[in-house]
């Protein structure tokens, strides 16, 4: 039976704020990706404009991002749990050994592109295996989560077993998992009875899609900003420069790419996106923030 903690006002009275408050947690995905991906997040995060951001384990550029959280051991840091490999050319494979998880990997030693392979292929004890692998190298290497998340929704929506996974794994380990109401109230019955009042559902998650970047960045995210009902929301960004080691990652990925990247940051590094928080009575809050109600 769903009886999980919803993200409406009352929520905003339990950590702290009035009950008609207007929560966001700005949150930039693909920590670990790539340098370019790093450095621009980091600039982000620490302009203010960003408040959270996750990590991708089993991407190249894992220790850096190590080594900023050893040095800002305040920022908000959770794990982009990855189960798909979905650029081109540039390819990653498992955190756990490769003869154990057969299932999510494609005939030379990757990821799949896709979640639905993943759903097909893999069994629940290879995706609790891999996960754990991801959280165990994390963890060795320094870095405290601060909450769990799914890259390209992989956890969300492929099966009832797998999103069973993801929460039971933010419950064992006390750190609050993604999920939103709209999502929930988009996913069959035999998810939604997966929740429990152990979990903390946002009320909405929220962000760009294709159109909106053809359309242009700073007139959707202005609209966003300023039509953001009282409630706890995350808005996901993803940032990069959009430079010569982005680009080539992103070959023949217009969507999501080092343009639309690039369009990100300058977005929500500029003053604009800073006045409009300010003018619509915003708080900008962390995934911190709510593990303290789990505890």
């Amino acid at each position: 039976m769903l009886s999980s903690i919803y993200a409406q006002p009352s929520l905003a009275e339990r950590l702290g704020y009035p009950a008609d408050a207007k929560l966001l947690i700005i949150h930039a995905d693909d920590l670990a990706l790539a340098h370019s991906a790093n450095q621009a997040t980091f600039r982000a995060l620490e302009s203010g404009g960003v408040s959270s951001a996750s990590i991708m384990v089993p991407c190249p550029w894992l220790a850096e991002v190590a080594e900023y959280a050893a040095a800002h051991p305040g920022r908000d840091l959770g794990l982009h749990l990855t189960l798909t490999s979905e650029w081109k050319h540039y390819k990653w494979g498992p955190a756990a050994p490769s003869s154990e998880v057969k299932g999510l990997l494609n005939e030379h030693g990757f990821f799949y592109d896709n979640c639905a392979d993943v759903a097909v292929r893999a069994s629940a004890e290879e995706v609790e295996r891999e996960l754990r692998a991801q959280i165990g190298r994390a963890l060795a290497m320094g870095i405290e989560p601060t909450h769990l998340d799914s890259h390209m929704g992989c956890l969300f929506f492929t099966r009832p077993d797998i999103f069973d996974i993801y929460l039971r794994l933010g419950r064992e380990y006390g750190l609050p998992t993604l999920v939103s109401q709209n999502l929930v109230d988009a996913l069959p019955e035999a998810f939604r009875e997966k929740l429990s009042d152990k979990d903390i559902v946002v009320n909405q998650i929220l962000g760009a899609n294709p159109p909106d970047f053809s359309t242009g960045f700073a007139a959707y995210y202005e609209k966003v900003l300023r039509s953001l009902e009282p409630g706890l929301s995350e808005l996901i960004v993803h940032l990069a420069y959009d430079d010569a080691e982005m680009q080539g990652i992103a070959v023949d990925h217009p969507d999501w790419g080092a343009a639309w990247r690039q369009a990100d940051f300058d977005f929500f590094t500029s003053e604009k996106c800073r006045q409009i928080i300010r003018e619509e009575g915003i708080h900008l809050i962390t995934w911190r923030e709510l593990g303290k109600l789990l505890k």
